[in-house]
């Protein structure tokens, strides 16, 4: 290799390091990153004289540290104010407003990460610097050089800081705090104190494979000329930089609060933790006109998002038997108030994950609730124990029916068919909208028809009558006929609705769809190597089903035989369309319900998702599209507008 195509080589490797960690848009497989990686490596080896400081190999040092000198920013990192509603916003922009009335705003996510200083100098990265004090922080360079979202040469030569966030992204999180508890170590409390102290690693090499995130959220010391804030930014961006997955200008009070509203309400689709938004004033002259408090600037301010996090005391934990045996351990909490609603549950997922913790009833914990999510339990608060706290005791026995439970490690499971908390939960599961749909079947009446002794199986559905209805309380002949016709309905269903029914663990709508599409009515009997086949079906999902089958299978056969579901047609699985195979996501306001355009996309062949990612082949949107519009176009995802999609299929 020349020193032109050395060159050209290190060019090219970071144009694809740029390419997959900044645009999430891969341009080369890893086997050819790692391919001309290792050629370049050589070159360097033979040629240590002629390193280039942009080559992707400086990246990663190997000479762990002592510890962390002190380094001082060339300007100061200030904190900032915070508001927590709308009257609290109102005042910040009345009190600028005297000032100066003729202002606007730039808005963007305040991401739950570590400040970071980056300077540069000559167009090289010099130096990385933790926040601190403000004034000065630690040198970190060398564990900043190891985040792929950091350039280590910009095409801006003046002197420069830019400032930015420190992310965990949510699924890195969880693999981390996985890793930790599986090497004994504690975990994480949340996302936050992880990228800190990924950051503050004397070994870089460890730094390296936490996959931490930059986000640039202004400067420091700079020479650039622009008016506004907005337009500053997407210089820095276009330096090479990840952009934030949203951004938006605003007038005035009013504007922000709507733009607030949008964030707080798609918080969980984005893929890093957000505690709230930040409003800036646009225009950069006002900056120092404006100027600083003691302690902030007084052209921007943290809308903050309520609080998800809580400390709380666990009370106690107590079983819950699902539909599938499996006992689930659920702790039971003080009652603490998170987002405006009170929380007193929180799932504890298994027994193996209560002891890797070390959860103790009476412990202080910390409890995270996440949207719609059921909150969990993220950090044992160790340090408070007074002693009085009591070990959780692995159950050995059904809480419910009292026989003797089956210990298989992760999952403890009830083996008893007759338990009454199998039987009620997998018939109320049986009849839920997204399997048989019965309309009238839900919880109470379950739990009535069991009681009552006229249904000790779903097969038992099938064979109710008028005469054993009207003998129950609160049935009149209306009640008890529209029930009948509800379950008379369910026969004939599709296929997939029944297999989906079944309520196989690991199984659910997706996985149906595909055995359906894939085996027809000879599902039942696909062998473990037909089923791995599956795009997406992992060894787990095949061994679930196939023991659920040899279990099961004349009780199966059983059900098909009254409900006779309805496969796939022909013309379903083998017509040919532009979406047939694709992957498809739907967002915005559509002129239909969303949940009859995914039917009828998933009749032409489509696997429509709920996010976007680069395997994404085509992002459908309606009015008042959001971040998954906004996350396609980031991503090159093709956008298209649901009259486009019907011009496509018709």
């Amino acid at each position: 290799m020349t020193y032109e195509e050395y060159k050209k080589n290190v060019e090219l490797l970071n144009k694809y390091a740029y390419h997959y960690y900044v645009l999430d848009d891969p341009i080369a497989t890893d086997e050819e990153y790692d391919r001309l990686y290792k050629q370049v490596e050589e070159y360097e080896k033979e040629h240590p004289d002629k390193i280039l400081k942009e080559s992707p190999t400086q990246r990663v040092g190997d000479r762990v540290a002592e510890g962390f000198e002190k380094a001082r920013h060339l300007s100061r990192m200030w904190s900032l104010e915070d508001v927590f509603n709308h009257q609290e916003l109102v005042e910040w922009i009345e009190r600028i407003k005297k000032i100066d009335s003729d202002i606007s705003f730039y808005c963007e996510p305040k991401f739950d990460g570590a400040s970071l200083n980056l300077i540069y100098e000559n167009g090289e990265l010099k130096m990385g610097i933790t926040r601190g004090d403000g004034v000065e922080g630690e040198n970190i360079t060398q564990n900043v050089k190891t985040i792929q979202t950091i350039p280590l040469v910009i095409k801006e030569t003046s002197l420069i800081e830019i400032r930015g966030e420190v992310v965990i992204e949510k699924e890195e999180f969880d693999r981390i705090n996985e890793e930790r508890l599986k090497n004994g170590e504690s975990p994480f409390a949340n996302p936050r104190n992880a990228a800190a102290g990924s950051l503050r690693q004397l070994d870089p090499r460890v730094t390296a494979k936490r996959n931490l995130v930059f986000l640039p959220y202004g400067v420091g010391v700079n020479s650039l000329d622009f008016e506004y804030l907005s337009d500053l930014m997407e210089y820095i961006y276009s330096l090479g930089f990840k952009k934030p997955p949203f951004r938006a200008k605003a007038k005035d009070a009013d504007a922000i609060e709507v733009i607030y509203q949008k964030m707080k309400e798609e918080r969980e689709s984005y893929p890093m933790m957000l505690d709230g938004m930040v409003a800036k004033v646009n225009e950069l002259q006002k900056h120092e006109e404006l100027g600083y408090t003691v302690k902030y600037p007084r052209f921007m301010i943290a809308y903050k998002f309520p609080a998800v996090e809580k400390v709380t005391r666990l009370k106690n934990v107590i079983l819950q038997v699902g539909r599938t045996g499996v006992v689930t351990p659920v702790a039971v909490l003080e009652p603490v108030e998170i987002e405006g609603a009170v929380v007193e549950r929180a799932t504890l997922h298994n027994f193996d994950e209560i002891e890797r913790k070390d959860i103790r009833i009476g412990d202080y914990v910390i409890v995270l609730r996440s949207g719609d999510v059921i909150p969990k339990i993220t950090k044992v608060l160790k340090e408070r124990r007074d002693g009085s706290e009591k070990v959780v005791e692995r159950p050995k026995s059904c809480p419910v029916c009292g026989s003797e439970l089956l210990d298989e490690g992760a999952l403890i499971k009830c083996q008893n068919l007759s338990c009454e908390a199998r039987v009620v939960n997998s018939i109320i599961y049986f009849a839920s909208k997204q399997c048989l749909n019965i309309d009238g079947l839900g919880e109470k009446i379950v739990e009535q028809l069991y009681k009552a002794g006229l249904v000790k199986s779903v097969l038992d559905l099938y064979s109710l009558t008028m005469e054993q209805l009207l003998r129950l309380e609160g049935f009149k002949e209306k009640k008890a006929r529209n029930l009948l016709e509800a379950i008379e309905a369910s026969k004939g269903s599709e296929l997939w609705r029944f297999i989906n029914a079944l309520g196989i663990e690991h199984i659910g709508e997706v996985a149906s769809k595909m055995l359906a599409q894939a085996f027809g009515l000879e599902y039942k009997n696909a062998n473990e190597e037909e089923l791995l086949a599956l795009e997406g079906f992992g060894e787990e999902m095949a061994k679930s089903f196939l023991e659920f089958m040899r279990v099961n299978k004349e009780t199966v056969l059983k059900l098909e035989a009254v409900i006779r579901p309805v496969p796939p047609t022909r013309e379903e699985t083998a017509a040919e369309n532009p979406f047939k195979g694709k992957r498809v996501v739907l967002t915005g306001t559509m002129s239909r319900p969303r949940d009859e355009i995914k039917e009828m996309l998933e009749k032409f062949g489509a696997k429509v998702s709920s996010s976007v990612s680069k395997k994404t082949d085509y992002v459908i949107h309606g009015e008042d599209a959001g971040s998954k519009y906004d996350k396609a176009v980031a991503l090159g995802v093709k956008t298209i507008t649901e009259e486009e999609m019907r011009e496509m299929l018709f």
